[in-house]
């Protein structure tokens, strides 16, 4: 009976969501796209943003999103507290000016 080769696990790309940082956000933070896996302790935006603590301005609390942040799941502007789900894309843009 011939036994299959072992294979390495790979990671289930499905229970991660892909975070995408903009503008000044994305210069303090030095990376621009980054893939993290959701857990029981990640279940939104909002709590995203607390994990990757980006942010330490007292202005909103410690760790919290600033208002003046926006957040974008799957390309549409969203509130902080809307649900991921696995393979979901998170963009967090900062306010931007310019004419």
């Amino acid at each position: 009976m011939r036994r299959r080769p072992l294979v390495a696990p790979t990671p289930d790309l499905a229970a991660v969501v892909r975070v995408r940082l903009f503008a000044a956000l994305r210069e303090r933070a030095g990376w621009g796209e980054r893939l993290i896996p959701l857990g029981a302790s990640l279940t939104n935006a909002a709590d995203l943003w607390r994990q990757l603590a980006l942010d330490d301005s007292p202005a909103a609390g410690v760790g919290e999103l600033p208002p003046s942040i926006r957040v974008a799941i799957n390309q549409a502007f969203a509130a902080p507290d809307t649900p991921l789900r696995p393979g979901d894309e998170v963009a967090f843009l900062p306010p931007i000016s310019g004419g």
